[in-house]
Parts: C-alpha cells; sequence; structure tokens
C-alpha cells in the first residue's frame, strides 16, 4: 500500500493524501522514484497493505435479530482463529427493503477485503436474489439463512441456524480450516 502526501501550491500549508492499494508484482524503488517525481507530490511512504494487517471480512447484511445471532456465531468461531494467527473481521449492517438490500448486496463487492457475505433475514428475493447472482460472479460466496423468497435459491448455501450460518462463514474463508461451502454448495442445513 502507498501513501502519497502532496502539498498544493507556493507555502501553501494545505496537504492532501492518498492511499492506494495495488496487487501483483512490481519493482518497489522503480514505483517509489516514479511517484516521487511527480508534480506536487511531497513524500511517498509504502505500508503494508489493510488486507495484510486486519485480514479478511465477513459481511452479514439482513434483518437485525437474525443478523445479531449470525455475528453471534462469526464473531466466536473468528476468535478462535485469530488466537492461532489469522486476522478475521466481522461487519454487519442491519437493513429492510428490498431496494436498500439489494444496493448493499451490490456494494459488498466494492468494500475492501471482503471475502464472504451472509444474507440474515426471513424474506428475499427479487433484486436481491439478482444482486447475490453478481457478488458470486465477483467471487464472494454467499451463504443465506433458510428464509422465504427466491434469495435461498441463488446463495452457495443455506442454513436454518443463523448462529451456525455464522460459524460455517468464518470457517470457509479461514486459510487453516477445513471446511469448503463449494464441497456442499446446494444444500441446506
Amino acid at each position: 500500500m502507498i501513501h502519497l502526501e502532496a502539498c498544493e501550491g507556493q507555502g501553501d500549508e494545505a496537504f492532501e493524501e492518498l492511499y492506494v492499494e495495488f496487487e501483483g508484482e512490481i519493482i518497489e524503488e522503480d514505483l517509489l522514484n516514479g511517484l516521487q517525481t511527480l508534480p506536487g507530490v511531497s513524500n511517498v511512504i509504502i505500508h503494508r497493505s489493510f488486507g495484510d494487517i486486519f485480514g479478511k471480512r465477513v459481511i452479514i447484511i439482513g434483518g437485525g435479530a437474525q443478523v445479531a445471532q449470525v455475528a453471534m456465531g462469526a464473531v466466536n468461531e473468528a476468535d478462535r482463529h485469530n488466537i492461532r494467527g489469522e486476522r478475521i473481521s466481522v461487519d454487519t449492517i442491519p437493513l429492510v427493503g428490498e431496494k436498500t438490500l439489494a444496493q448493499a448486496v451490490d456494494a459488498v463487492t466494492r468494500l475492501p477485503r471482503a471475502s464472504i457475505l451472509v444474507l440474515a433475514g426471513s424474506l428475499m428475493g427479487g433484486d436481491v436474489s439478482i444482486a447475490v447472482d453478481r457478488v458470486k460472479a465477483a467471487g464472494i460466496p454467499v451463504i443465506t439463512l433458510n428464509m422465504a423468497g427466491t434469495v435461498v435459491d441463488h446463495a452457495d448455501l443455506v442454513v436454518t441456524d443463523p448462529t451456525q450460518a455464522g460459524v460455517f462463514a468464518v470457517m470457509q474463508i479461514s486459510s487453516i480450516a477445513v471446511f469448503d461451502i463449494f464441497r456442499v454448495k446446494g444444500r441446506k442445513f
């Protein structure tokens, strides 16, 4: 990750900052030299990436009570893995309404470090199901609670117990767990 600091104008004390994360192989020295020569750049610092520092994220979206129960399972399981050196965090957002839910689901693909999505509610379908397909196409697995609506037909895994859904989510993104959502794809638990 690169942190650029720029000073605008002559003698101006207003600084602008830009954080950039990149993937792939680079020649670090060439990159630093190239960025330092840009007009207005006063400082270039290389940091470890947010992914290295904060790790993977479980994103839980849906109705309040169900979100809380999924989060309880995910946080408990993440704690067990984080004690062993992993870095897994759990983020929640309780929402209602098809349009709002669909927008939030679509936004998951733009969240840094989002590694899995859990939909926790009692009724989801329509635009939410279409958004789930887009999230899956972006390579992010989707777990859903067993609920009314068509979203259960679009998810990678359907789980009845919200606490277990949270546990499965963490186990899926863990680098040390042996659970693989794609080995049980299409089954309901």
